[in-house]
């Protein structure tokens, strides 16, 4: 049996307080089950967001989607990971990646290193973490025994990381391009993306939950037309790729739903993050989803 679907919001705008925590529990009545934030420069720092997010709302859990490891020393990463996992009672999901931005690296001083670096710096601080906050010795201390820890990553060394250490393995349908931007994956690659995870994979005891990053959400009955406006972005794929790709997706309700559960059956996502401009349009498709 497939796993049951959850569904996050990624809230990227830096707000006051009081329209904080508006907007958190918003995404609560909604349907979301897991409130996000990433974590790049000029947008809401992560952990005092996720504290303030969990004391708006009751059900949902909290997570960082996903921390750019090249910001964080391990030892001060453990410590904001156990107090903001104690402030929120538990609900926080940790999420890590290697950043894809190196403008950020350079306002902040911080180097950015070649991708081996990178990857290589990503496992570290992963172990370095998993120590440090299994010791009951450790101050302060975490409420959950384990955080879970989902990974972003699309390329073979950051697959083969997330496969070993990873409850969570998620995917952004794109690769890192030149200047900090992302290149979409054609349909066909991501495929191929999810299939290797899957042999890197193939020992674990437990499954791994995947999530993928919905980009796009419209509705519409002339789905060519909803993606036109996008096609200048990526002009490495035709009108007719850009549908198909799975972060996509515009249609009708009924046409969503189905793609949604076509994506599960063919890749295994049960797990959907979509971005904060979508997330009221979103709320429909979770709507529809909840049960099946």
């Amino acid at each position: 049996m497939p796993r049951p679907f959850r569904f996050g919001v990624n809230l990227l705008n830096p707000t006051s307080a009081e329209e904080w925590r508006a907007k958190c529990r918003r995404a609560e009545r909604l349907g979301y089950d897991v409130i996000l934030v990433p974590d790049h420069l000029g947008m809401p720092a992560p952990f005092p967001a996720l504290v303030a997010a969990a004391e708006a709302t009751e059900r949902p859990r909290v997570g960082t989607f996903v921390l750019n490891a090249g910001f964080w020393n391990p030892a001060l990463l453990a410590r904001e990971v156990a107090t903001t996992d104690a402030l929120t009672d538990g609900r926080l999901e940790l999420g890590l990646g290697t950043g894809y931005v190196p403008a950020e690296h350079e306002r902040a001083g911080l180097p950015w290193g070649s991708p081996r670096e990178r990857v290589d710096h990503l496992a570290r601080t992963i172990a370095e973490l998993r120590r440090l906050l299994a010791s009951e010795e450790h101050q302060p201390r975490p409420a959950q025994r384990t955080v879970p820890l989902l990974v972003g990553a699309n390329g073979d060394r950051m697959l083969r990381v997330t496969a070993e250490h990873a409850d969570i393995a998620a995917f952004t349908g794109a690769r890192p391009g030149a200047g900090g931007t992302l290149e979409a994956l054609t349909a066909e690659e991501l495929d191929e993306r999810v299939g290797r995870y899957h042999e890197f994979a193939s020992g674990r005891k437990e499954p791994a939950e995947l999530n993928l990053l919905i980009q796009i959400v419209e509705f519409t009955e002339d789905r060519g037309a909803a993606v036109r406006p996008w096609l200048g972005h990526i002009p490495h794929l035709s009108e007719e790729q850009v549908l198909r790709l799975p972060l996509v997706l515009v249609g009708t309700l009924d046409e969503i739903v189905e793609q949604v559960l076509a994506q599960r059956n063919r890749y295994g996502f049960t797990y959907l993050t979509v971005l904060e401009p979508n997330m009221e349009t979103f709320a429909r498709v979770i709507e529809a989803l909840r049960g099946r």
